[in-house]
């Protein structure tokens, strides 16, 4: 038998699919921990999700995404700390103790990369006692480098965690996203540091496909496509001590016109195959 324990399904992997049909696939597949997204949890409703996964059995290891940051106006860095307050109140709502932080990128006209990660700083300094009353941990996800000018500018995790780093362990840290950190090679390095700092809050995985499609966003590729070595990343992260949720990540439009049950079926397959 397989062992699935760790594994769990990312809403946006099985975008085709409502929260229902997302609830009851993962349940005949032997699944029980899934990673959500604030706008489909909205739209279903936070009460009523969080009533729907209960009732099934399931954990929710994450949701995504609180973050951006970076504005430079302070009406708009106001309702930035206003919606990551309500982020982390979902989130506290769905029972989850992460949420992942995509933290944004320069503001127009702006080339400030220092600037820009202080003001991520100063917010996480206001948000991280908020977080931390509610049982919600706050995990900063370094972004590839090639979102850096309007997604993130985070992009290694280093850079990720010299800003955790400012803040107890219990309140920020980082996400190890395969996807994106692949590349660096003082990955290992840095995932000890993370690891003897408590501060990997979320493990995910997705590959990297090429040629990249137009919309990069929806780049990533199923387990065993690409060029990442899964059960490598699975090593150093274990050696580190952490034996928390393993979450599949992807987004690819190939997969999204796919049968739901087909596409959780293989990355379960893919899962056992590559990362275990």
């Amino acid at each position: 038998m397989t062992d699935l324990s760790r594994l769990s399904i990312n809403q946006e992997t099985i975008k085709q699919w409502s929260l229902p049909e997302l609830a009851e696939g993962c349940v005949e597949e032997g699944i029980d921990k899934v990673g959500l997204w604030r706008a489909p949890v909205q739209e279903y409703g936070v009460e009523r999700t969080a009533r729907l996964l209960k009732d099934a059995g399931l954990t929710v290891t994450s949701l995504c995404r609180g973050g951006f940051f970076t504005a430079l106006d302070p009406a708009e860095r106001a309702r930035a700390l206003d919606d990551n307050r309500a982020a982390i109140d979902e989130a506290a709502a769905l029972s989850t103790d992460t949420l992942v932080l995509v933290s944004g990128g320069l503001p127009a006209g702006s080339r400030d990369l220092h600037g820009a990660r202080e003001r991520i700083a100063e917010a996480l300094a206001e948000l991280g006692p908020y977080a931390q009353e509610r049982g919600v941990r706050l995990a900063i996800e370094p972004l590839h480098p090639m979102f850096a000018s309007d997604r993130c500018v985070v992009s290694t995790l280093s850079q990720a965690l010299d800003i955790a780093e400012r803040f107890p362990a219990e309140q920020v840290g980082v996400v190890v996203d395969t996807y994106h950190i692949w590349w660096d090679d003082q990955v290992a390095a840095q995932i000890a540091r993370a690891g003897a700092g408590g501060r990997i809050h979320s493990f995910q995985l997705a590959d990297w496909i090429t040629p990249l499609p137009a919309g990069v966003l929806v780049g990533r590729g199923q387990l065993g496509d690409g060029s990442i070595d899964f059960r490598a990343f699975r090593e150093m992260v274990g050696a580190t001590g952490f034996t928390g949720p393993i979450e599949v990540e992807i987004f690819n439009e190939d997969l999204w016109a796919r049968d739901g049950a087909e596409v959780l079926a293989e990355v379960a397959a893919r899962y056992a195959e590559h990362a275990c």
